[in-house]
This record gives C-alpha cells, structure tokens and sequence, in this order.
C-alpha cells in the first residue's frame, strides 16, 4: 500500500471510530417505545385523530378489570373489600370501584342531593299545581314496583320521583351484578373490581407499575387472609405491557439467534478469529447507523424496529464476506475494479428497495425502512473504506472453495429442472390469480402481540363488569367544555328518538351526569321559591293519600337546589360518575371532545346509515371504531401495495441503468420473480394469513435476491467461473436466510411476516438464479 493511500486508509478509519463514538452518545440519548403508536397513522382523519387520542390518553385506556378467584365467594369479597380499600389510598389510582354497599349508597345520596340539576324531566310544568298532583300520584303508585324500597326511602325528600326517573334512563343492562356486598362475576362465585390508573394510557412504564403495584398488594393482602385465591388482571393497560415484554424479549432472542448463527457460519468458512472479528464491523456499525437516523428523525425509535435489526445482521455481514472471500485471491484494488460495480449495484437495490417504505404513512413501516437503508448504506461504505485500512485479507480457505465449486455443479444439475420450475411457477401463479379476493387479510388485528387466550380474558371480565360495547359512539366537539356539554346536549335529543323507534338500545352522554351550566341553569329556573311550592303542594295534595305538612323535606331540598352551587367535574370526585364522564372526555389543543357510547340494539349491530341522518344538520361525527381500525389497515394495505409496486419498478429502472441491455436485466429478473410467485403462492396454502407485511417482505425478497442474480449474471459472462466469488455468494446467502429466518420464529406478527417471506425467498432467489442463469465449470 503508498503511503498516500495508507494515510487515507487510517483517515477513514479514523473518521469511522469518530462516528461510532458519535452514534452511541446519540443512541445513549434515545427513546425507545414499545406501544401502539408503531401502528397508528401518522396523519390520521377527524375519525383517526379520535381514535388514536383515546387509544393513547382515554380514561378507558387506563381501566383495569379485576377478577379475583377464592375457594368461596365470601372469601373472594372478603378480599375485594381490602384490595379496594388499600388501592383506593394510593396515588397510582384515581379510582377503585368494587361495588360495596357504601359506594353504592354514596352514588345515591349524590344522585338524591343533585337530582334537579340531573333530572331529565325537570321543567317549569313539572313544578305545576297539576304537575307536582301527576308526579306524586305516579310516585305512589310505584311503591309497589321493583323500585319501591328506593322510593319509600326518600318519599318525603322526592315526591315527584326525579330520582327514579335519573335511574331510569341508565341503561338497566349496566353494570355487574352484585352478592355479598361487592360486585360478583356472572358466575356467582368470583368478586370483580374495576381500577383507573393515574397514568395514561400511552404511559407504558407508569401502566407496567399500576400493574405490579395491584398483584403485590393483592399478593400481600392474600397472604395475610392465608387464602388460596388468584387474582386475574386485564385491560389495556395489561395488553401494552404485555406487549412491550414480549418484544423486548423477542429483540433479545431473536438478535442472539441470528448473531449466534452467523458467527457459527463465518467461523467455519474463515477459520480466523480475526477475520470474523473484523467481518462483523459492518453488523455493528449497520445497527448503530440504523437506530440513530431512526432517532434523528422520527424522535424515537420502536422496539419492533430494533427488532429488525435481526435481519440485518444477516444482510450487512454480506458485504464483508464478498470483501473478504473475493480479495483473498484477487486482492484489494482488482477487487474494487472487479466485483465492487456489481456490489454497489445490489446495494443500490437494497436501499431503494427499503427506502420507498419511507413515504409510508405507517409510522413503523417508515422507520423499518430507514433503519434498513441506513444499516445497509453503513455496512457498505465501512465495507469499501475501513476494513481494507485494518490489514490485507488472507487466502480463502480450500473448505470455502470447495463450497463454490459446489455450487457451480450444483447450478450445473438443476439447469435440467428448469421447465419444471417453471411449471411450479406457473400452477403457483395461477392458483394466486384463483385467490385474488381472499388473498390478503383485512383484518388488523392479525398486526396486534395480543393472544387470543388474553382477549377472551379480557371479553370474559368486561362481560363480567357489564362494560357496554363501545364499537359504535358519537364524537362532540366544542372550544370549551362548557360549548361540548351543551352540543352533546341537543345530539342527547336527537339520540332519544332513535331510542324510541329501536334503531339503538340507549347511550350513554357525560351531560346526564355533567350537563352544561346552561341545562342545570334552566332547570333552576324551573324550581319555585318555597312559599310558592308549599301553596302548590297543599292544592296539589288535596285528593292524594299524603299530606303535604309531610313534605317539608321536599320544599327544603328545592329551595337548596335553587341557591347551590352548579355542579362541575370536581363535584363527581369520590363517586363512581367521575369515572363514567372521565371516560368520555377528552381535552386537546382545539378545545374538547365528548363522546357518546352508543348501545346497539338486540341484534347487535347499528345502521350507520339511521344515526348519521339522526345526527344531519349537526357538526356531531358517528364513529364505528372497528370499521375505523379496518379503514386504517385497508388504507395501509393499498398504501403497502404502490410501495411494493414502486419500488419494484425503481429497482427494474436502476438495473436496466446499469445494465444497459434488456437481454441482461431479463436474465436478472427472472430468478426474482419466479421465487417471490413461489413464495406467496406457498406460504398461502400453508394457511398464513398474508398481510401488508408479508407484502413488504415480497419487496424486499426482490431487493435482496438482485444481489444474487447479479453475481451470477456477471461470473456467468466470464471466459472462467471464479469459485471463490460464487462461495461469498453462497455464504452471504446462508447468512441472510439465518437473519430473515430467525424473525420467521418470532411471535410478533410485523417481524414475523417478514421472516417468513424474506427467508424462503432470499434462498429460493440463490437457488433459481443458479438455475436460469448457470455457471460454466472450471
């Protein structure tokens, strides 16, 4: 090497240890997520936007539903009882809900103490000579109905019934069923409790401490009962940090898989721990290049992303081995003149393959995108400047030969198998053409790292609880609270009449626990001063089973209603109310919006089509959330289907740039395209449900394989095949198929879809390339 060119050699080497240390100090910095942000658009409608706040920062986003087990269930409410009590008193808990006697009354005396502020049939008439004669008649008529103990409790006090009619228009399927004293599971024999954690939902490190902090105290309390019982925990909260667990120990497996079996690889094909040491250079400085500019970015980087680092193992490792297999019999400079031109072309590929998933509007598509063209562009540039700076490589090793003359007779057989192939292709192809309607899944959910076991835990508890289906509501928007309660207010009016013709059940409105100063305004007026009630009562009694002297409680409890103060959200603090309203509303930067749960009727669904003409002339939205999730991956699919189809004809443009004939770049797209026919076509009647991540992975089992097709297009132009080139070939194969392969195994289904696709075809394309394409024997 010249001096000048060794100068060069350490100053790129210089240049790389400065940018290592420069990447860690930003990686050292970063933030790393594991939630559900990695699928939430990142430019979402009015629907979307709804969606993702209450998925991020609802109140039911940080609900949590308890079942406790006990050998009888008055242990298990002897349990329930404690564990509320000791949850109640914690910071880490804004509410705790068992159903006990004594919450239950406090809701009612709140309900008593604040019925003509939330009565909805409190009005001027009501209050009436006539009107307080109906309203009583009617209340004594219903003493002997199933309401009748709440009555006689509070005849005296509410003689009209405004507490009965408030209980009334709560839907009469709410809420669990309750037995010796708290809240018991449709069984009978199981205690349930519902918690609201301090923490948003999007906080998966303070719901993860929610979490531990219930079983702990709930494994303490049991210990001191000396029971037998088990405590069952669920809700979002539970699936986020179940979630976050489980691809954090899926990075870590899956990395230790693919590192593991690549070292293995390389250490039998270079028989030199120096050289294995040095070809791991590009893994590292790949990974590191990957998390930063993902950081840089976007902010943040998902743990799913890191993730994918698996795979890229594999891939930056090939790079490499063609530098040090290939320049062990050619050297350095005929190496850079020979093969570089076609390494630098298949990276091209690689990188425009990965870099079109950046104009995804999938956040976590978008970041797998960057982290693969970064490592990829990393992997190369160290490959070509800093590890012929650290020493000539050495010879290859006999074994290594062997391996390319190998597939040199190897690619020799199977060129006899090529109408069979061919054949295979055609029958996969058709039998996909067969399956165009049903041959991608539209369903979301097969994204999620939920299991299926843990979400009929979580439906069994909120069948448990009486949790309302909250798939279809009305969203209500207003600069202030104050302007949404009162339009949830007017859509309440418009909602009762479908209610009255069945087109829905009921619904449920914050406003019927928190209406609006000017609703609870109104109702005020409608109540008369006392001297005037009393006359009213006496006249109104006159013919009635019940003297007005005994309603002086009566007259004192409206004459309080008209001087109290108006209710606000502070005044529902320490009943179960809060939670409801809470759960309904959500303030952001453009004021507040309200939503309204609707009840579907008896067979479960709710004609769109009726609500949204209830709601025209209104600026109220009908929101089917299920239907939003599938528009979001629909729109995801389609948007994953111009990617793939763009970057596909990108790379055929770059190939045909640098190829400059139609013949070659024919010769190189054939191998690609029959293996990725092959593959979808497999993997479909293997019963995989193909989603917009196996589509993905066609896009990059077409990146990848070019690399291959072109080696060998450009070894079979040659006057004599260089065995050595055609074993680096082989080798990086292997080591590819072991990154993809180990995201095969994953139990996330995004890093798992593209294993699985990636893997099979990143071999098949090695395979098919030898085939068409041949090698002439030495």
């Amino acid at each position: 090497m010249s001096e000048a060119g060794g100068q060069h050699s350490y100053r790129a080497l210089l240049v790389w240890l400065a940018a290592m240390l420069a990447g860690v100090a930003v990686v050292w910095q970063s933030s790393f997520l594991n939630d559900i942000s990695f699928f939430l658009p990142t430019r979402p409608t009015a629907e979307q936007r709804l969606l993702v706040d209450q998925m991020r920062n609802g109140a039911v986003a940080r609900l949590l539903m308890l079942r406790i087990e006990a050998p009888d269930l008055h242990q298990a409410a002897r349990l329930s009882r404690a564990l509320a009590t000791d949850l109640a008193s914690r910071a880490e808990f804004v509410l705790v809900q068992n159903g006990e006697s004594a919450r239950r009354d406090a809701d009612m005396e709140f309900l008593l103490q604040h019925r003509y502020a939330l009565s909805p049939t409190l009005n001027p008439q009501r209050f009436s000579t006539e009107g307080l004669r109906a309203a009583i008649g009617e209340t004594i008529d219903a003493l002997s109905s199933p309401f009748g103990l709440l009555l006689k409790k509070s005849l005296t006090r509410d003689p009209t019934g405004e507490l009965l009619a408030i209980v009334s228009a709560l839907d009469p399927g709410q809420g669990p069923a309750s037995a010796d004293g708290v809240w018991v599971s449709r069984n009978g024999r199981d205690a349930v409790v519902l918690v609201q954690s301090a923490a948003r939902g999007s906080d998966t490190d303070g719901q993860a401490l929610a979490v531990e902090l219930v079983h702990a105290r709930f494994d303490e309390i049991k210990q001191k009962e000396a029971s037998a019982a088990t405590l069952t925990v669920s809700g979002p909260g539970v699936f986020a940090v179940k979630s976050r667990a489980t691809i954090k120990s899926e990075v870590q497996r899956l990395s230790a898989l693919s590192l593991g079996g690549v070292i293995l690889v390389l250490a039998l094909a270079y028989r030199s721990f120096r050289q294995l040491a040095l070809g791991l250079l590009p893994v590292l400085s790949a990974a590191l290049a990957g998390i930063v500019a993902v950081s840089l970015v976007f902010g943040s980087v998902f743990g799913i992303t890191v993730g994918f680092g698996a795979a890229l193992i594999g891939e930056a490792v090939d790079y490499s081995t063609y530098y040090f297999v290939q320049s062990g019999r050619h050297g350095v400079v005929a190496w850079r003149r020979q093969y570089w031109p076609t390494i630098r072309l298949g990276a091209a590929t690689s990188i425009v393959g990965f870099g079109v998933l950046l104009f995804s509007g999938f956040p976590g598509l978008a970041q797998l995108g960057l982290y693969a063209l970064s490592g990829v562009a990393a992997a190369v540039l160290v490959t070509y400047t800093v590890l012929p700076a650290l020493g000539r490589p050495r010879p290859v090793a006999p074994g290594l030969r062997k391996l390319g003359a190998g597939m040199t007779a190897l690619a020799g057989m199977m060129r006899r198998w090529r109408w069979l192939a061919l054949a295979c292709a055609l029958a996969a192809a058709t039998y996909l053409v067969s399956q165009r309607d049903v041959l991608w899944n539209n369903d979301i959910s097969v994204l999620s790292t939920t299991r299926s076991e843990d979400v009929q835990v979580d439906q069994d508890l909120r069948a448990d609880l009486g949790a309302p289906d909250s798939r279809y509501l009305i969203a209500v928007q207003g600069n202030d609270l104050e302007t949404a309660l009162q339009a949830s207010e007017g859509v309440a009016n418009r909602l009762d009449r479908l209610v009255e013709t069945g087109v829905i059940s009921g619904y449920d409105s914050p406003s019927r626990f928190l209406p609006s100063q000017a609703m609870q305004a109104l109702r005020r007026a409608s109540l008369p001063t006392s001297d005037e009630l009393g006359r009213r009562l006496t006249a109104a009694t006159a013919d009635l089973p019940i003297a007005a002297a005994r309603l002086q409680p009566f007259v004192l409890d409206v004459e309080a209603a008209r001087q109290a103060a108006p209710l606000r959200r502070e005044t529902l603090a320490g009943t179960s109310f809060a939670l409801l309203v809470d759960s309904m509303l959500s303030q952001h930067d453009q004021g507040w919006t309200l939503i309204m749960p609707l009840h579907p009727g008896g067979d479960g669904g709710i004609p769109a089509q009726a609500v949204r003409g209830a709601l025209e002339g209104s600026e109220a939205r009908f929101i089917d959330l299920k239907g939003e999730l599938d528009t979001v991956y629909t729109q995801y699919l389609r948007e994953a289907m111009l990617l793939s189809a763009a970057g596909l004809v990108a790379i055929v443009l770059l190939l045909l740039a640098k190829l400059k004939s139609v013949r070659r770049l024919a010769t190189v797209l054939l191998p690609l395209l029959l293996s990725i026919v092959l593959v979808v076509a497999g993997l479909k009647l293997i019963g995989e449900r193909l989603n917009l991540l196996h589509l993905v992975g066609v896009l990059l089992t077409f990146a990848v394989g070019s690399n291959y097709s072109l080696f060998f297009e450009q070894i079979a132009r040659q006057d004599t095949p260089d065995n050595d080139a055609i074993a680096s070939i082989v080798l990086a194969a292997i080591t590819t198929v072991i990154g993809f392969g180990a995201l095969a195994l994953s139990s996330v289904p995004v890093l798992h879809a593209i294993g699985v696709t990636v893997g099979p075809g990143a071999l098949l394309a090695l395979l098919l390339s030898a085939m068409f394409i041949g090698l002439r024997r030495e």
